[in-house]
């Protein structure tokens, strides 16, 4: 098995092998290329996306400035996802997002990580776990999610959270290392923020 078919494996490898740069190095001209557009030119930044992202589902919209490892390519939108400014995506191997799914600015989502043993650092080794975020999810301000995490459906990720750990779906969570706080519950249907109560006829059709 060669360098690249191991990106995926979750084996180490070497990252800086030629193959595997010279097919990075393309996707990542590609990255440059939309974070220099401007907000105004919508459609080219369609394109982009579509170029650069390995899925990129009806709706996705990026703020530039995106940063990806892989430019993008292992990066895995459903429709609809949003991105706030300053997206990190370490994509060495397969992110998933699903549908809705929104995440806030400064967010950082890695799947590449280096062995503890500092001699296999020093050869400059590294391994790859595959990250999936569910559906409807809202991934808050600064949150960080380390390689080899699944988040379930209809999450929310509290504001400079790492999450370290799988999150299974309909709660809300939050801390260093983040942790469920509670499921979505009743009180949620009547309340959006704090004592701010929704008013559901205004929204029933939107």
């Amino acid at each position: 098995m060669n360098m690249k078919e191991r990106i995926h494996t979750g084996e180490l490898y070497f990252p800086e092998d030629e193959e595997i740069r010279k097919e990075q190095m393309v996707y990542q001209d590609l990255l440059c290329e939309y974070n220099l557009t401007k907000p105004s030119e919508t459609e080219k930044r369609e394109k982009l996306l579509k170029k650069m992202l390995g899925d990129c589902g009806e709706g996705v919209y990026i703020e530039a400035p995106f940063y990806a490892n892989f430019g993008g390519r292992h990066c895995h939108f459903g429709k609809l996802v949003y991105a706030n400014y300053h997206l990190t995506c370490v994509d060495d191997t397969h992110i998933y997002i699903g549908d809705y799914t929104m995440l806030g600015p400064n967010v950082t989502i890695a799947t590449a990580g280096h062995p503890i043993l500092p001699e296999l650092r020093q050869k400059g080794l590294q391994y790859n776990m595959q990250v999936h975020i569910g559906r409807n999810c809202w991934i808050g301000a600064g949150a960080v999610i380390v390689p080899g995490v699944t988040i379930g459906d209809n999450v929310v990720i509290g504001a400079g959270s790492i999450v370290t750990k799988d999150i299974p779906s309909n709660v809300v969570a939050a801390g260093n290392p983040c942790r469920v706080m509670r499921e979505v519950g009743e009180r949620d249907r009547k309340y959006y923020f704090k004592d701010r109560e929704i008013n559901h006829e205004e929204w029933e059709d939107s």
